[in-house]
């Protein structure tokens, strides 16, 4: 019986095809070493052994805490929702490569294990703050590489659903869901530099100033200009009081209201004539004082009449920037790409998949999508060419990280086989150098 099923199948299309089975042999997401190259030339081994603390004891200690914590991270990057994949991950060739040397000769972590690490080793106090410096300390090291004079912040929440009885889920009646609501704060080159895991029922900007004014004084100190962006929930006196004290520049939306009307009372008459296919656009700079706040402050309008529409679109933005009109909102419509960063990691990095009971478990879980979504998004901006660079992270894991391979054992080291589609030779190599280019972790 046990000869009959290790037998190759026989297919009656074609006689001269035979099939096996050699699962612990080939990978399908061999991709992923490139980015085992890159976060060893970052250095991610010593940030794991400076902020994070194995409380383990006994037999628990079999698998090391970095190696649980890549297996995570990279099950993510490379798409697998949730820790019943490691069940059959843990024999894959790649994620056995990936780690320690004890990795590789036993087989990475089955589900029961990583599942323990995750809501529990992970959970303690200590190490959910080791988790968001680990994952600033990453960002730090790519700045110190590629960093401009000039740091653009981006802040935005989103909704995360949930679908049970998870602690402090809540329902929002903006998103219409019972669900997390977590605030996220972006650079200008899709870094994720902090996050909040909150209840579902906060407002968009509460605890703003926990990630914000951290980062700004992390900034300044290194001699950075930090010009901040955000929407009309952060239209706050009190958040704009904090910036202007630290003297950084902003561009804020500001919800619209019978008195910003009337200010541009005179642009809002539809053109005469034929109405253009093309969009009408005007704008409008003028000082405005809320009741609520202390000074005076700088309001540009835009007002843009569309073919069709009875009425204009009119938005208004407070600003502090020494720009002509048109450039504060061409400035501050950029901030829309780090509603596109959200939509990326809730794709890739299974930001949503939070379905755990506990609070703080869920956190630890949002935090290892960050950080793979982080790992993704420096493999994309440090190593990739020009002309596909500008791939999201979906179209990297399709294309790149899932790429066939099969490994080979001799006597003295590994040959990893990679099928050569998307990922050529030619490719692999130029990363490679890429990477190789890197200052090292001791410099």
């Amino acid at each position: 019986m046990g000869e009959t099923q290790d037998r190759p199948f026989q297919l009656s299309f074609n006689s001269l095809l035979k099939v096996d089975f050699q699962g612990a042999r080939v990978t399908s997401d061999g991709g992923l070493i490139l980015v085992r190259e890159l976060d060893e030339r970052l250095g991610l081994s010593v940030l794991i052994e400076r902020h994070l603390i194995d409380s383990r004891r006994g037999k628990n200690i079999q698998l090391p805490l970095a190696d649980l914590l890549r297996q995570s991270i990279y099950s993510r990057l490379a798409g697998y929702e949730d820790v019943n994949d490691a069940a059959r991950l843990s024999q894959d060739p790649t994620f056995r490569l990936i780690g320690s040397k004890k990795i590789l000769e036993r087989g990475a972590a089955l589900t029961s294990r990583l599942q323990s690490f995750e809501t529990g080793v992970l959970t303690r106090e200590d190490n959910l703050a080791g988790l968001a410096a680990l994952n600033r300390d990453l960002i730090a090291k790519a700045e110190a590489i590629d960093s401009p004079r000039r740091v653009v912040l981006d802040m935005d929440s989103t909704e995360i659903p949930v679908y049970g009885e998870q602690e402090q889920s809540s329902y929002n009646g903006h998103f219409e869901s019972t669900c997390y609501h977590p605030l996220l704060l972006f650079n200008r080159k899709g870094d994720c530099l902090a996050a909040k895991l909150r209840p579902g029922n906060v407002h968009s900007a509460d605890s703003w100033e926990e990630l914000l004014l951290p980062e700004i004084e992390r900034q300044r100190a290194r001699g950075m200009e930090v010009v901040f962006r955000g929407d009309a929930a952060f239209a706050k006196p009190e958040l704009y009081e904090a910036l202007e004290d630290r003297d950084v520049k902003y561009a804020i939306r500001l919800p619209a209201n019978d008195n910003l009307q009337r200010n541009i009372r005179e642009l809002l008459t539809r053109p005469v004539g034929r109405p253009s296919h093309k969009p009408v656009v005007r704008f409008k700079s003028f000082l405005y004082q809320a009741a609520s706040w202390t000074i005076a402050r700088r309001v540009v309008a835009k007002v843009k009449f569309h073919c069709g529409e009875l009425f204009p679109r009119v938005g208004f933005i407070v600003t502090n920037l020494a720009l002509d009109n048109r450039a504060v909102v061409r400035f501050y419509n950029k901030r829309g790409t780090a509603e596109q960063w959200i939509k990326e990691s809730k794709q890739a990095v299974a930001l949503t998949r939070l379905s755990c009971h506990r609070f703080r478990a869920n956190e630890a879980r949002l935090w290892l999508s960050l950080i793979a979504y982080n790992l993704g998004n420096l493999w994309r901006r440090l190593a990739l060419p020009m002309r596909i660079a500008t791939w999201s992270l979906t179209s990297l894991q399709q294309r790149l990280v899932k790429t066939g391979g099969r490994l080979i054992q001799h006597a003295r080291y590994y040959w990893l086989l990679l099928a050569e589609s998307h990922l050529t030779r030619r490719l692999f190599a130029g990363m490679l150098a890429k990477i190789a280019m890197l200052p090292s972790p001791a410099g």
